[in-house]
């Protein structure tokens, strides 16, 4: 009797043990489509040069399972404001004044509504044209995207849906990362030093604080205190003001002659701006002569 109820348990074990691998290796070859995004609010970043036209970007998704699928998997892609909702309220909860924004419909074309990973590869993706000109170095921005299944396509749940973040840049500053400068020089004569962050506006255009005045990152604040520079194709700096500030260019001066350069040396480049300028805010009125430098890859 005993080994009876033995065999029985033995039997019983090895067939729970077989369904069980069966559960593990249906699991692990399945291919759950998946879109391509940071852990991080389901977020991908993509950093675009300002360049007064198109850029090009991509949406992507991937396959998971151990073997590449033996069909096309075709997914969905929708527009869908809920994720940046959900990211507003996790990161900034009532602050609304922070809240990111959807990018402006102009500024972006989605070329395709659905994503096509071919049989025999593990990704896919969708081409958009950014249109970042015009976007403000002080607002982030999102895409907010759904995957869906038309086809029947088994897609993983945390990774239905996504925000993409458009980041741009130029060739003196970056919304990407903190873009410091240093700087040393004149306020009327007397010596002054102190770091500013500059801030992409379009291809060849950054806007930077005025003198030695305090950066706070609030709109009466930045119109108040900031200024334009721009530079043409002989990187000649033109000073200009960016709202209220009152700006005079000085262009006397061989020591500070308005110009932007690149310097070399021990394998470091630098980014170099030689500034003179006269700017009046309230009834203040301060004569600038500066250097303003950043090291460069």
């Amino acid at each position: 009797m005993k080994r009876s109820l033995i065999a029985v348990l033995a039997l019983s074990a090895v067939l729970y043990s077989c369904k069980d691998n069966e559960v593990f290796e249906k699991e692990m070859y399945k291919n759950e489509v998946a879109l391509i995004s940071s852990d991080y609010h389901n977020t991908f970043k993509e950093v675009v040069q300002l360049t007064g036209e198109e850029v090009i970007g991509y949406v992507a998704a991937s396959s998971g399972g151990t073997h590449p699928p033996t069909k096309d998997l075709v997914i969905g892609l929708e527009e869908d404001a809920a994720p940046l909702a959900k990211y507003n309220f996790a990161v900034y909860d009532n602050a609304e004044e922070l809240y990111a924004k959807l990018l402006p419909k102009e500024k972006y074309e989605i070329m395709d509504n659905k994503i096509v990973i071919k049989a025999g590869q593990l990704t896919g993706r969708t081409m958009i044209k950014l249109r970042p000109d015009g976007l403000s170095p002080d607002s982030t921005y999102f895409i907010g995207l759904k995957a869906t299944s038309p086809s029947g396509v088994e897609i993983k749940p945390k990774k239905s849906t996504m925000l993409y973040q458009v980041i741009i840049e130029n060739m003196y500053a970056s919304q990407a990362q903190n873009t410091m400068y240093s700087m040393v020089g004149f306020a009327n004569g007397l010596a002054t030093a102190a770091n500013k962050q500059l801030f992409p506006l379009t291809r060849n255009s950054v806007r930077m604080v005025a003198g030695n005045e305090t950066f706070v990152s609030k709109v009466p604040d930045i119109e108040k205190n900031c200024l334009i520079l721009e530079m043409d194709e002989f990187n000649n700096v033109k000073i200009k003001p960016y709202k209220n500030i009152q700006v005079v260019q000085l262009d006397n001066d061989p020591m500070y002659p308005n110009k932007f350069k690149v310097e070399e040396a021990f394998g470091m480049r630098t980014n170099v701006f030689l500034l003179s300028y006269q700017y009046t805010i309230g009834n203040v009125t301060t004569i600038m002569k500066e250097r303003v430098e950043m090291q460069v890859k």
